[in-house]
């Protein structure tokens, strides 16, 4: 109920949205914010259900619990934008409408005028559209078929039409432009001995619970080990130790201020510069000399710039990115991408209400995301896309699932289902054009009789199926 107070520990899910009463900790909010690296959590922080203490013990008073809670929240909106969601009718449901009882009218009027049921009966017969009922199919399978075999599933032939005709498509950051785990991007050594200064610095990290503690011994690799001793946490600062007799301060600019640490102007030009790139700094101090920076950020997908100036080549007027990240951060990413905008600060109810505004004036969007604070996005979206790796809530609300989480299937996909609309009008052509072909003849010819024009027919039917087939073979050039 609002207003319990509640115990929760390292590695349990937060069950209701409140306020921290006392205790630190590092809480992973990916699944509500979409951020990487988990949240510093202290007395007065809010906190949100569904999201995973990581380290520390907290305990929280109950502002929003059940159907209430930014979670709860979330599945329900979920829910109301698949209520929500019509299906696109194909184009072959309104033709046929119109097309049969042409069909039957004409050879009801041909009878009546020349009595002639033999001449009815045939126009009744080469006027069925046999192709046309067959060539819709045949490419939508065709093509999904395709996508399957190079890892782009199509949920139905329904999204094709939507898809091939994307005028914006909407990225969330972490997880789908990024790689979703924070990882060293750049590292700066001053002095010599560097290697026993890592081994020193991966011996302190070793005993960290810190988010980025893990990037940084990611980065440093196998090395040896030594004990640790004196350890202090400095709160909000970083660490300080002892190994082998030297003195090590890790942490940020605060912690070298605090040790009384000189930087030099190269070395604060270092920090601009990473700090502008969007990075979060570990400095590394050794008996109170600065001998380590290393910038940590979520590092952009490899090839994600090509595969976005893809998209743009086939198309796609608006590329987007939505993110719970900071704007300094998402500003940064954007410029490096090349995309068309770049917002930060949104919460998953944020990102849905741009998806639905975009929608409202008119426009054919994908979302792409992987997170269940996607979900409401990729569900309000006419083309919902998921990370294959992502979360199940996102993998069941899309309408195609890039396999493997891997980004550069996205330009296929796209190139694809814009393959299979144009496979699908000439199937449509084929088979109209052979039935007024047909009819005409058989109408204002004297050539024409049942048996070569079911022979034409059926050889219509053979030629859409062949067509349809083609794209079995697409492949997205270069």
């Amino acid at each position: 109920d609002i207003g319990d107070v509640l115990l929760v520990k390292t590695g349990a899910k937060l069950p209701v949205d409140g306020t921290v009463l006392s205790g630190e900790g590092s809480v992973n909010e990916a699944s509500i914010t979409g951020e990487s690296i988990p949240a510093a959590k202290q007395q007065g922080s809010s906190v949100f259900a569904g999201t995973l203490l990581d380290n520390g013990t907290l305990q929280i008073t109950a502002d929003r619990v059940g159907e209430d809670t930014t979670f709860g929240k979330i599945i329900e909106l979920v829910e109301e934008a698949q209520d929500s969601k019509s299906q696109t009718e194909r184009f072959i449901d309104r033709f046929s409408k119109y097309y049969t009882p042409a069909i039957l009218l004409i050879a009801l009027l041909v009878w009546l005028l020349t009595r002639n049921i033999e001449l009815a009966i045939t126009i009744l017969v080469l006027g069925c559209p046999g192709a046309l009922v067959i060539g819709v199919p045949v490419s939508h399978v065709a093509g999904i078929g395709n996508g399957a075999s190079h890892g782009v599933l199509l949920k139905g032939s329904e999204v094709i039409r939507d898809f091939s005709r994307l005028d914006r498509m909407v990225f969330d950051k972490t997880g789908t432009l990024t790689a979703g785990q924070p990882s060293v991007s750049e590292r700066l050594v001053y002095g010599d001995r560097i290697e026993d200064v890592l081994a020193y610095l991966a011996s302190v990290e070793r005993e960290s619970d810190h988010p980025l503690a893990m990037a940084v011994l990611e980065d440093i690799g196998e090395t040896a080990t030594f004990p640790v001793t004196n350890t202090q946490v400095v709160k909000g600062a970083g660490i300080l130790a002892s190994v082998e007799g030297h003195r090590l301060a890790v942490g940020n600019e605060a912690l070298m201020e605090l040790e009384g640490v000189d930087l030099e102007e190269q070395v604060l030009a270092d920090l601009r510069r990473l700090e502008s790139a969007g990075n979060s700094l570990v400095l590394t101090a050794v008996d109170g000399q600065l001998r380590v920076l290393m910038g940590i950020r979520d590092q952009i997908r490899p090839g994600v710039k090509e595969d976005l100036s893809r998209l743009k080549r086939l198309g796609v007027k608006q590329l987007v990115m939505l993110s719970g990240d900071n704007q300094g951060t998402v500003d940064v990413i954007g410029r490096e991408l090349g995309l068309t905008k770049a917002y930060g600060n949104l919460l998953p109810e944020d990102k849905a209400a741009y998806v639905k505004q975009k929608i409202d004036e008119g426009e054919i969007l994908a979302f792409v995301g992987d997170g269940v604070n996607d979900s409401p996005s990729l569900a309000l979206a006419q083309i919902g896309i998921a990370m294959g790796s992502g979360t199940e809530v996102a993998i069941e609300t899309s309408n195609v699932v890039l396999m493997n989480s891997d980004f550069s299937r996205l330009p296929h996909a796209l190139g694809l289902v814009k393959a299979t609309a144009r496979n699908m009008i000439q199937n449509i052509v084929i088979a109209v054009g052979v039935v007024f072909a047909l009819l005409a003849s058989l109408l204002f010819g004297e050539w024409m009789n049942m048996s070569i024009g079911m022979l034409v027919h059926e050889g219509s039917i053979l030629v859409v199926i062949l067509n349809g087939m083609r794209l079995l073979g697409y492949k997205l050039r270069k």
